[in-house]
């Protein structure tokens, strides 16, 4: 077969189609990932100390869970006792509990950098304990979270290809099809990297644009081209 026939007829369409589904699985992970690594971390830092606990027990349960085996629990095992989710939904619901978990981890350790002067003065302003811990304390940790959410992010990219176990066809899972049915697999996986590749990039642009937009003036060590 014609190599460029092959790329451009085959292989990249079918990539395409996976990428879509790559995309719809972060883009549905993400958000509720953030949301429950911000909830958790707050819960364990500030919460009541039953809450602790059970945010200290999640963490450490889904930290010592591989991701695969936890797609297979979701998948293949909540049938048994009577719950069954579709293959996306069961990902999507893996991906988010092991990024939720993580996530949560990278925001208390930014939580735990505030000073807690900050806290005191908000409490001194007339504002009540989480009026001071949404409005004073998180917003300077989730500045200061950006790198490390921005890692499990891509690491969410990459995680996204587990999917394919639970017979989710998305870019990974698109590509070994196109490479067992032709024998291409150096082409095809070759493709698939490049991809990846390119998603962590644009990952990585936005991720610094976006930090250079949220930080508080003065709080950035200028380059050495700047200090020149």
């Amino acid at each position: 077969m014609d190599q460029a026939v092959f790329l451009f007829d085959i292989l990249l369409p079918a990539l395409m189609q996976g990428l879509v589904i790559t995309l719809q699985l972060i883009a549905c992970s993400a958000p509720f990932g953030l949301a429950l690594g911000i909830a958790v971390a707050v819960g364990r830092q500030y919460g009541h100390p039953a809450i602790s606990w059970l945010c200290r027990t999640y963490v450490f349960l889904i930290k010592g869970t591989p991701l695969l085996l936890l797609l297979f629990i979701l998948y293949f095992g909540l049938p048994s006792v009577g719950i069954t989710l579709t293959a996306f939904m069961a990902s999507i619901l893996g991906f988010i509990l092991c990024n939720g978990a993580y996530n949560a981890e990278y925001i208390r350790g930014a939580l735990i950098s505030i000073k807690e002067g900050q806290m005191v003065a908000a409490r001194s302003l007339g504002m009540t304990r989480w009026q001071a811990i949404r409005s004073v304390i998180l917003p300077q940790a989730l500045r200061r979270a950006i790198p490390g959410l921005s890692n499990e992010f891509i690491y969410l990219i990459k995680y996204s290809s587990l999917a394919y176990m639970i017979t989710v066809i998305e870019l990974s899972g698109a590509g070994k099809l196109v490479a067992t049915k032709y024998f291409t697999y150096t082409e095809s996986f070759a493709a698939v990297g490049i991809v990846y590749l390119v998603l962590v990039s644009i990952t990585t642009i936005a991720v610094n644009i976006l930090e250079k937009r949220v930080a508080v003036p003065g709080t950035v060590r200028a380059t050495p081209s700047a200090q020149l």
